[in-house]
């Protein structure tokens, strides 16, 4: 079990003690998406995604935006200040801009004094940004975090298609919606953040993502969308999946009857429906949101966790499984207090 020692031999446990979320006030349909991008037979996407609308952020929104909101409502329910916060980690694969860190504009609108940076993994980014928040805590470095993600994927969705090949190839962006999530990460005198694991196989780097905005692809419209090969991806993670959560399940002798809720990142409907199968998590521990929020990036697992907080006791256990391009894994045992 993840704990650590204070000066005096004592046991630090560190976990969450504040959920907020934010979601754009647009919604738009999958079939009001189809129409939008191209002609393409009359009800596919719907049909391969079983998403059946999502948020979309105003042009006047951005990843800071959605996390601002997310921020303040989880410094609300943990019933503090922005000032009580000494560590802001913006964990997103989305950001406002290249540089400089979408934690310092968020910060700004925050109005905390925080050590602030950004930590990016892809899907996996907030449950990342969770895991260097208590490691931090535990080494001394930081009494109190907030972090904080803030997901616009719809950004990188392909304006147009001219047919089939080109709308298999950007299919993967048409699952995305956007909305913002954060937590309160601190010490607590029980349950808190029980176990931590992580696979990664980073060779399979190529199987999605956006190419452009860095030195391989500084500029160029056609590098700005999400692109990739979802059938390999799910490949991967069918690969992987079952052996970290054999891990978990020997480490921590908790059966998935033993959580709460189990919180997983969807991609679409047939995908969860799928990792069901593989692994064999029972379907009614599951926060599902695919089908009205689409897939929200690593803000998925935190609007899970918003939906949930409020019915959880304390004592009740929850299992994250966050899956992210790259490719990686990710699991953590967290304990209500």
């Amino acid at each position: 079990m993840l704990r650590g020692r204070d000066r005096c031999g004592g046991i630090v446990r560190v976990g969450i003690t504040g959920v907020g979320t934010h979601l754009p006030e647009c919604e738009v349909t999958t079939t009001e998406l189809q129409d939008r991008i191209g002609k393409l037979p009359r009800g596919l996407l719907a049909r391969l995604t079983g998403i059946e609308r999502r948020r979309i952020a105003a042009a006047d929104e951005y990843a800071s935006t959605l996390g601002l909101h997310a921020a303040r409502a989880a410094l609300t329910s943990a019933e503090l200040d922005p000032g009580d916060v000494d560590l802001l980690l913006f964990a997103s694969a989305s950001r406002d801009m290249v540089e400089p860190a979408t934690a310092h504009i968020l910060q700004d609108s925050l109005g905390s004094r925080a050590h602030a940076l950004d930590v990016t993994n892809a899907c996996n980014s907030f449950v990342n940004g969770i895991d260097l928040a208590r490691s931090m805590i535990l080494a001394g470095r930081a009494r109190r975090a907030l972090v904080v993600t803030g997901e616009t994927p719809s950004r990188v969705m392909k304006p147009r298609v001219t047919g089939m090949a080109e709308a298999r190839q950007a299919f993967a962006g048409y699952t995305f919606g956007d909305a913002g999530a954060a937590v309160v990460v601190e010490p607590v005198e029980r349950g808190g953040i029980l176990d931590i694991d992580t696979e990664t196989y980073s060779e399979h780097w190529t199987v999605g993502g956006i190419p452009g905005g860095g030195s391989r692809h500084p500029r160029g419209d056609e590098y700005s969308y999400f692109t990739g090969d979802g059938h390999r991806l799910r490949g991967v993670f069918e690969t992987i999946g079952p052996s970290i959560l054999d891990r978990v399940r020997v480490r921590t002798g908790f059966e998935f009857t033993d959580y709460a809720r189990i919180l997983v990142h969807q991609v679409t409907l047939p995908y969860l429906e799928r990792f069901i199968e593989v692994t064999g998590v029972p379907k009614d521990r599951l926060e599902v949101t695919v089908t009205s929020l689409g897939n929200m990036a690593s803000a998925t697992l935190g609007v899970q966790l918003h939906r949930a907080f409020p019915y959880l006791s304390p004592g009740d256990r929850v299992l994250f499984i966050g899956l992210g391009g790259g490719v990686s894994m990710m699991t953590m045992v967290w304990e209500h207090s």
